[in-house]
């Protein structure tokens, strides 16, 4: 299983918004980078669901449910989605400031490249993340 982050602006689609969904389609990524991390993922792998902009941290723990498919929403039809449903929500959320803090986390592309909205995390630190957080790895 591989693990993901992904970033989404909490005015436009909240934690709170998917969990109420439950399940339902990851859309609107238009960086290829961010599209081939979407293309990369798998049923059953797992991201951490990230509020950008004001709050900026790590609130919930989502599972991919469906494979890579192309976005209607692009007229261009270059990109896609796949879907995610929602797991558990952190019980601390983990903050970008507590990330770049810790130096065992300096490597992790949310520091490294902030405007990619889709973005791998390696098993060490999937679980150092889950722990600051309180969830299970």
């Amino acid at each position: 299983m591989a693990h993901w982050l992904v970033k989404s602006e909490p005015g436009a689609w909240s934690w709170d918004d998917q969990v109420a969904a439950g399940t339902t389609h990851w859309n609107g990524v238009r960086n290829y980078q961010a599209a081939n991390n979407l293309k990369a993922m798998r049923i059953g792998d797992r991201a951490f669901f990230y509020h950008s902009v004001k709050e900026k941290r790590i609130v919930g723990v989502v599972e991919v449910v469906g494979e890579y498919y192309p976005d209607p929403s692009d007229e261009t039809n270059r990109f896609g989605m796949v879907d995610f449903k929602a797991v558990t929500p952190l019980a601390a959320p983990v903050t970008l400031d507590q990330v770049k803090a810790d130096p065992r986390l300096n490597h992790l592309a949310l520091v490294r490249q902030s405007r990619l909205s889709v973005l791998p995390v390696d098993d060490e630190t999937w679980a150092l993340l889950c722990a600051l957080g309180g969830v299970a790895a």
